[in-house]
C-alpha cells in the first residue's frame, strides 16, 4: 500500500510523512505565485488541515504530488483574489524574477567559466519566456511532472501544455543556439 493510500485510510503516519515530503516543494512552488511568505506557509498549512478533514473522499487513484499542487495553485489564487492588499508578482522586476530555475548543486561548483555564461544567459531566456511557459517548463523539469499533472494544475488541457512546453523549447533551442556562436566568437577573440 503506497503513501498516499495509507493517508486516504487514516494513517497518521503516512499523512506526517506526506507533508514532511511535500511542504518544501509546495513552498518553493507557491513562493512563485505570491511574494508573502506567510500566506503560502498558512495556505500550505490549510491545504493539509483540509486534506485530512476530507481523506475519505480522495480517489486512492490520484497522484499526490500533483493533486497537492493542483490544489495549492487553486487555494492560494483564490486567497491572493479575496485579499486586495495580497502582493502577486505584478511587476516587470518581479516578471523577471517569477518562475527562476534554481540551479543544482553539481553547477554552482563548476568553475568553468563557459559554462557559467552559458548558463547566465539560458537563464535571462527563460526569464524572459511567458509566465505560462515559465511555469510549464518549472513543472516539467524541475518538479518532474508529466502532461496530465501539469494540465490538472494549471487547469489547461493536456495539448495546451503540449503546445507552451513546445513553444518554450523551440524558443530556448534557437537563443542556445546564437548564445554558443556567440560564446564561440568571445572564445576566438581571446
Amino acid at each position: 500500500m503506497d503513501l498516499w493510500t495509507q493517508f486516504i485510510t487514516g494513517d497518521r503516519k503516512a499523512f506526517k510523512e506526506l507533508m514532511e515530503t511535500h511542504v518544501g516543494p509546495l513552498f518553493k512552488y507557491g513562493i512563485k505565485f505570491c511574494r508573502e511568505e506567510e500566506l503560502v506557509r498558512d495556505t500550505i498549512q490549510d491545504l493539509f488541515i483540509r486534506l485530512w478533514e476530507r481523506r475519505e473522499h480522495l480517489s486512492t487513484e490520484a497522484n499526490a504530488k500533483a493533486y497537492l499542487f493542483a490544489s495549492l495553485r487553486r487555494m492560494l489564487f483564490r486567497k491572493i483574489q479575496k485579499q486586495p492588499d495580497t502582493v502577486p508578482y505584478d511587476n516587470l522586476e518581479d516578471a523577471v524574477n517569477f518562475f527562476s530555475m534554481e540551479i543544482s548543486v553539481e553547477q554552482r561548483f563548476i568553475s568553468d567559466e563557459r559554462l557559467r555564461f552559458v548558463e547566465q544567459q539560458m537563464k535571462m531566456k527563460i526569464a524572459a519566456l511567458p509566465t505560462r511557459q515559465k511555469e510549464v517548463i518549472y513543472l516539467k523539469f524541475f518538479m518532474d511532472m508529466n502532461r496530465e499533472q501539469i494540465s490538472n494544475i494549471m487547469q489547461i488541457s493536456p495539448q495546451t501544455v503540449s503546445n507552451l512546453l513546445q513553444n518554450a523549447l523551440k524558443k530556448l533551442r534557437t537563443d542556445l543556439r546564437l548564445i554558443l556562436m556567440n560564446l564561440l566568437f568571445f572564445l576566438k577573440k581571446k
